[in-house]
């Protein structure tokens, strides 16, 4: 992969790093604050949502220093090695962790009377976005499941390569 590329895809997850403790630090605190100023009832509920809003971008930060490492070994042309293999389990363990602490809020979401400011809608649309996150944190960990395989076979196929030459 030419330099420029792992460059530019460094830079983008440097960026995404920094979005995220921004939002970690500033963003999701200062709205769940919010929140609760307009609408006391939802006092209870603030630490825990904050938490794991928190954590899942602590899950996605992990999995983007995983790819930083990875473009390191592509770089350094040793991506087909069994070292790889580690920042491929940490990408995949990462993304099941956010799927599993999306399926807790969806989970908590549809069982607890939360109470509502106007008629309900956006709890409705809370548990919306709880369920697409579950199916799209899962769907990623599949995809990665996959290409984790993928992977093996090609690292198998280049050590069988380097045996014959």
């Amino acid at each position: 992969m030419h330099s420029f590329y792992i460059t530019a895809l460094r830079a983008g997850i440097a960026t995404a790093i920094s979005f995220g403790l921004f939002g970690q630090t500033v963003v999701i605190p200062t709205t769940a604050a919010d929140e609760v100023d307009k609408f006391p009832p939802y006092a209870p509920f603030a630490v825990p949502y904050v938490t794991v809003a928190i954590l899942g971008i602590a899950c996605i930060q992990v999995a983007l220093a995983a790819v930083w490492m990875l473009l390191t070994m592509v770089q350094r042309d040793a991506l087909f090695t069994s070292r790889a293999f580690r920042w491929v389990d940490l990408i995949i363990g990462s993304s099941i962790v956010a799927t599993l602490l999306a399926i807790g809020v969806t989970v908590h979401l549809a069982l607890t009377d939360i109470p509502s400011p106007n008629d309900g809608m956006e709890l409705i649309g809370a548990l919306g976005a709880a369920v697409a996150s579950v199916g799209v944190g899962a769907s990623f960990a599949m995809l990665i499941v996959i290409m984790r395989s993928l992977l093996h076979k090609a690292t198998d196929l280049q050590t069988e390569i380097a045996e014959v030459v």
